[in-house]
């Protein structure tokens, strides 16, 4: 009998797979759970909607994740901070501190986690941060930390 899976069955297949798998394993142990429901066409319609409507959503993510990474090449943050003797801060520079000066001066709202800094800014000066948008789209942006 062939099935569609509507969560992940370990052994057997991920959410939205066409499987096939006897009758009684169906019957007593995949529908009682809800864990599948069977392949007729208005079920296979339904998933082949659903999975397009997801293709849809992931190519549109990206398309935006490639236009703040084209806006992000543009843009220089200027942070100032509290410093002591031959540039150095008084603490660091984090990535929230940048995310936070992002959006007070550019308004782009960019999570905090998806700012990459190498090592810790403890000293001022320009740097060139990386910005993961997504899972194969990075951007690059530069920072400056200036003495209050």
């Amino acid at each position: 009998m062939k099935v569609i899976l509507k969560q992940d069955v370990k052994g057997l297949g991920k959410k939205d797979d066409l499987v096939n798998v006897s009758d009684g394993y169906a019957r007593n142990f995949l529908f009682p759970r809800g864990l599948a429901v069977e392949a007729n066409q208005s079920n296979l319609n339904i998933v082949k909607t659903r999975k397009e409507a997801e293709k849809s959503r992931r190519d549109r993510e990206l398309a935006q994740a490639r236009e703040l990474a084209e806006e992000l090449r543009d843009v220089e943050v200027v942070i100032r901070a509290k410093t002591g003797e031959n540039g150095k801060l008084f603490g660091s520079i984090t990535s929230k501190d940048i995310s936070d000066k992002l959006k007070e001066d550019f308004g782009m709202d960019i999570d905090r986690k998806k700012i990459v800094i190498p090592d810790t800014i403890k000293t001022t000066g320009t740097y060139e941060i990386d910005v993961k948008l997504y899972p194969e789209v990075s951007g690059r942006l530069k920072v400056r930390i200036e003495s209050e």
